[in-house]
């Protein structure tokens, strides 16, 4: 019985470590610009009202920035945000598979527990596709600088404030937060065997993700998609909304806060 703790103790290492090296490059490569033309750091700021912010060097053009590029810098982002908060499914279901290796069902538990994690992240890549194309649009209609990609107008900002607060304190918010904040749950009801059930299994569970956190998402069309700050707020939100006991009070919380602040900002 210990050898068989002491292989579980080693395939979940080897998943921790998988998932931790992967958060990591995501996040280095967002702190290198991530093909924006300037490093996250020249484009993070600390302001309530960013549209207030004049452009720190005016008459600058960026280099052209192809739409695949702009969608590879979303994705990473959401990798970079979300690997953490989808952590205690991927392990969990790793675990099962682990167990069910031990008693000679299974020779290869790591192929499935990565069609998982393929599946979750591809619900996000459709998102950033579609973020993405919603970039282009505020950038050429000049709702968002060109440069900097935090928000040029009150209204845009207050608009994307309340609606995503007005969100965190809807019904379809808690819905979607109480499927992904309950793995044994959602593994138990939706469970399918294999490497394309694994993959069903993430995208389903993406989608739950999707919908719980994509109003809050463009919250960075506020702040700046590639500011550092708003970027980790956003994460640790997530984490916490979704693996702490207090995760949806403080949901309705920052919801409230959310609309308090957008209001302010239509007010200015």
């Amino acid at each position: 019985m210990s050898a068989v703790h002491a292989l579980l103790g080693r395939e979940r290492a080897i998943t921790v470590a998988g998932l931790a090296l992967l958060t990591l490059l995501a996040w280095i490569y967002l702190w290198r610009g991530a093909g924006m033309g300037m490093s996250a750091l020249d484009m993070t700021t600390l302001a309530l009202f960013p549209h207030d912010q004049p452009e720190p060097m005016p008459g600058m053009v960026m280099p052209p920035i192809t739409f695949v590029t702009v969608v590879a810098m979303w994705w990473v982002m959401m990798i970079a945000m979300m690997t953490p908060s989808a952590a205690p499914l991927i392990l969990t279901y790793s675990r099962v598979l682990q167990h069910t290796a031990m008693q000679g069902r299974m020779t290869n538990a790591h192929a499935p527990t990565l069609f998982l994690v393929c599946g979750y992240l591809a619900m996000w890549l459709v998102f950033s596709v579609i973020a993405a194309a919603l970039q282009f649009v505020l950038q050429r209609g000049g709702a968002i600088s060109s440069m900097m990609l935090w928000s040029n107008s009150a209204w845009l900002s207050a608009a994307v404030l309340i609606a995503a607060g007005v969100y965190q304190l809807s019904p379809l918010k808690q819905v979607c937060l109480k499927h992904c904040r309950g793995p044994v749950q959602f593994l138990t009801k939706h469970w399918r065997p294999g490497r394309f059930g694994a993959f069903a299994m993430g995208m389903r569970h993406g989608a739950w993700c999707v919908g719980c956190c994509w109003l809050l998402m463009t919250l960075l069309f506020v702040g700046g998609v590639m500011n550092v700050v708003w970027i980790v707020l956003l994460a640790v939100l997530v984490l916490m909304e979704k693996a702490t006991t207090h995760g949806v009070m403080m949901s309705r919380a920052t919801g409230l806060l959310l609309i308090v602040w957008g209001v302010a900002t239509a007010l200015r």
